[in-house]
């Protein structure tokens, strides 16, 4: 398979609401985290830093213009790869000890890193075989309901807890946009995880369901409006039996 210069690693777009999307197309688009950039007056955000094979910092300046914070939504190895490259690291209290101390087991690089996952190889000295998400222990612990200030912007911290323990949203209120996470995005959701749980998974569910949101920036796969949002979790709860 060939391999990829590091300058054309990544990808970025820019639209509305001071957001811009970074990418790294060359992983396939079932296992590319979706990082999001948020231009804030004071400070600027980051959630999700992608897989790490790549500098972040280094091959995508718009991150090292201004005082950033780094936020985990949760620790699996494709959301946390590059949060070791920032000063300032926000996670979810119920995962603070996996940012901290991350593993191949831990964050699920094992079993799901391999060659296979990508339509092209990260530049040399990358190895599947040998990859792993470096240490990267959180300078503030979140939890919900706390409050991600930006300056002139404030995300309101959802604990979402399911798809992993520490999964968290994030909610700007003036917008009515939503970070969510894996908890829910249009694409096939994952429940199985080792640190999955099914009850909670309903209850963000609901939680989220009922949150007033014009547009939704997942953790993977496009962004959606609002009502596709409620329909997304309609019929998830359908499918299970349950009500919003």
């Amino acid at each position: 398979m060939k391999r990829v210069k590091p300058e054309d690693w990544y990808a970025t777009r820019r639209l509305a609401d001071g957001v811009t999307a970074i990418s790294e197309p060359f992983i396939q688009e079932f296992y590319r985290c979706n990082i999001w950039h948020v231009r804030g007056r004071d400070r600027d955000m980051l959630v999700d830093s992608g897989m790490g094979v790549v500098s972040l910092r280094e091959w995508v300046p718009l991150v090292t213009e201004r005082d950033l914070i780094a936020v985990a939504s949760h620790t699996h190895f494709d959301h946390i790869g590059c949060h070791h490259e920032f000063e300032c690291r926000a996670v979810h209290a119920a995962e603070a000890d996996l940012l901290a101390n991350p593993t191949r087991a831990n964050t699920l690089a094992d079993p799901y890193v391999t060659d296979d996952i990508f339509d092209a190889l990260p530049p040399e000295p990358y190895c599947s075989k040998c990859y792993g998400v470096k240490a990267a222990p959180a300078t503030r612990i979140l939890e919900d309901g706390d409050i991600i200030d930006l300056g002139d912007r404030y995300f309101e911290v959802i604990h979402t807890p399911g798809h992993s323990p520490g999964g968290i949203a994030l909610y700007e209120k003036a917008t009515e946009m939503l970070f969510s996470g894996d908890i829910v995005y249009d694409g096939p959701l994952i429940e199985d995880t080792y640190h999955a749980n099914p009850d909670h998974y309903i209850a963000s569910m609901k939680r989220l369901h009922d949150l007033p949101v014009r547009l939704v920036h997942g953790g993977h796969f496009p962004s959606l409006d609002g009502a596709r949002l409620k329909t997304l979790i309609r019929d998830w709860l359908d499918g299970k039996g349950l009500t919003p």
